[in-house]
Formats: structure tokens, sequence, C-alpha cells
């Protein structure tokens, strides 16, 4: 396998492309380091390239296989594909955003190619995220993200835009009053 720079310039110039100084630059911030949002590469490039470049790299980066999104609810973080590293899956802090690198296991891998092949599935790649809350985030009262609480009575529903009376409800005050 190649190193990681002479990789990157060979899938650069098998799609017609060139390894420009922003371009490396958008690369170094990526590589060894754990999944990123677009913001922290961002402002890991700040002084050297600007915002608008990044996102372009970043989109071309996507589109040639040298990064991937790891979707985390409705966000996602960057990180370079297995083509730059080994491939390994995720634990994703709900609470923090913390994404942490599982160890690598063998014995997952192989299931995993198990469970494809009892499926007629041909597996051509894959990705697995764990999503939870990290110790220092249950050590914290902050421990769970922050849900509406569940109300402790029926509540009225919404129904074509009227209000409705829940099932143990009625629209007659029970206080006494008129």
């Amino acid at each position: 396998m190649l190193e990681p720079l002479e990789q990157l310039k060979a899938t650069l110039k098998e799609h017609g492309q060139s390894l420009t100084v922003a371009r490396q630059t958008i690369f170094n911030a990526l590589q060894d380091k754990e999944p990123q949002t677009i913001q922290e590469i961002v402002a890991a490039c700040q002084d050297q390239v600007d915002r608008a470049s990044v996102y372009r790299t970043i989109a071309l980066y996507e589109r040639l296989g040298i990064v991937q999104r790891l979707q985390i609810g409705w966000k996602y973080k960057l990180e370079l594909s297995g083509s730059f590293h080994h491939h390994h899956h995720h634990f994703t802090c709900l609470h923090c955003g913390q994404t942490t690198a599982l160890p690598e296991d063998t014995s997952l891998e192989n299931r995993l190619q198990t469970i494809a092949k009892s499926q007629s599935f041909e597996m051509q790649g894959h990705q697995l995220e764990i999503h939870g809350t990290c110790v220092l985030c249950r050590s914290t009262e902050l421990s769970v993200p922050y849900r509406a609480p569940l109300p402790s009575h029926p509540s009225p529903s919404l129904r074509w835009g009227k209000l409705q009376p829940g099932p143990s409800q009625s629209c007659i005050p029970q206080s006494g009053m008129p």
C-alpha cells in the first residue's frame, strides 16, 4: 500500500485532478485524527485555506472516495476513508458529540461477513456506529440529551387544526365553575 500522501496524489491524478497546497492542507488536517465536523476542518485550516475552498475540496474528496461521512443524527463528521488508514468503527456520545474509534476486532468483521453471506449479499464495505453516552457525560448531571418530559396525564391532541379533548378529559370544567 502506498503512503497516504502518495495515495492521495494517485487518486487525484486518476481523476484528472492535481494536488494543490489547499488540498494537501485539508488532507493533513484529516490525517491521523478522529472524525471531525466541517467546522472543525475549517478552523484547522483557517490560516491557510479559505472556507469556500475547504467546502469545495471536501465535496471533491467525497466524490473521489477520499473522505467518508459518519452520520450522527442530523449532523455528520468526516474522516479519511479506508484507503488512507485501517478500517475501524466508532463510538459516538450523543451528549457531547465525541467520536472514538473502536478497538480492531477481527471476530466482529468475520461475523459481519457471515451475516452478509447468509443473506446472499456480497458485502463491499460497511460502517458501524455505536451511539450512547461516554463516561465523562455519564458522570455529570447532563448525562442524557434533552428530551421533552412525558406528560403525567393525557394531554389534548390536535386533530384537523382544532383542539380536541383527550380520552380522559372533558370540555366541562372540573372545578365546579360555570
